[in-house]
């Protein structure tokens, strides 16, 4: 019994002390989990410039800023370009097909990308023959630049809004950036509407103007939808859903009349 105990003493031991070796795999075992941890988040502050001074505090900001404008910039541009009219006019057509998803978002988002450079190419081409390519040759300074290349998309902007008659939406978005009520007599320059009035009011006239051909667009499948609905319920069929019909008709309808390429003709002929 004596021996037995001293045996059994001598393996409890054993298993309970660590050898070394196992301590270091352990303890690597641990830091490689923590190196390989998703959470892990890198120290980057070498990267940046430490804020300790007021010119590495400018530079900074400047970073901040720069990657803010990099990000909201794209979507600033569309907002000043046809993009709008485009793709609201192309989703109405979607629903008024009835297709659901088809075509697909992004093959709606890419057509109306390409429609927008097409029809913008003129005015990017003013933008560069006047801004951007002085700019490039040291003959403007970029604030002037700048002024340049926003005096060509304003063009753009009036035109348009001039062209759909909706002024009233520059007077509209005038009084809430001036802060004061604009008499009936009094007519604005161009000049004196400031871009923060000029944008929104752009986009409103875009929406509208693609409401309108959205509608026009409609209307043939409107009659269709109206004319199964009717025939259906004649034949005692209220139980079948006119989509289910009036989907083939549509999709005769608009491959035989060459609808896409009426629909895109379109888009592009409205823009002035």
């Amino acid at each position: 019994m004596t021996r037995c105990g001293v045996a059994l003493t001598a393996v409890l031991a054993l298993v309970a002390t660590p050898a070394v070796g196992q301590t270091t795999n352990t303890t690597e075992t641990s830091g490689a989990a923590q190196s390989d941890d998703p959470v892990y988040v890198p120290d980057v502050s070498q990267w940046l410039p430490k804020a300790t001074s007021r010119e590495a505090l400018s530079n900074s900001l400047q970073i901040v800023v720069l990657l803010t404008l990099l990000a909201v910039a794209p979507g600033i541009l569309l907002m000043m370009t046809c993009f709008t009219r485009m793709l609201v006019v192309l989703a109405l057509l979607r629903q008024a097909l009835g297709t659901q998803q088809l075509p697909p978002s992004q093959i709606l988002v890419g057509l109306a990308l390409f429609l927008t450079i097409l029809v913008m190419a003129p005015t990017w081409e003013r933008v560069h023959r006047n801004a951007i390519k002085p700019y490039l040759d040291d003959e403007l300074g970029q604030l002037d630049a700048i002024s340049t290349a926003g005096g060509e998309l304003r063009g753009f902007m009036f035109d348009q809004l001039r062209s759909a008659g909706n002024e009233q939406d520059v007077y509209l978005m005038y009084e809430y950036a001036a802060r004061r009520p604009v008499p009936d007599e009094e007519v604005l320059d161009e000049g004196q509407v400031p871009m923060t009035a000029l944008v929104p009011a752009f986009i409103l006239s875009e929406l509208k103007v693609s409401f309108v051909l959205g509608f026009r667009i409609y209307l043939p499948f409107l009659v269709i939808d109206m004319v199964i609905s009717t025939v259906l319920v004649s034949m005692g069929m209220m139980m079948l859903p006119p989509v289910l019909v009036s989907l083939p008709f549509k999709l005769l309808l608009f491959v035989l009349a060459d609808g896409w390429h009426l629909v895109a003709g379109s888009l592009m002929a409205s823009v002035s």
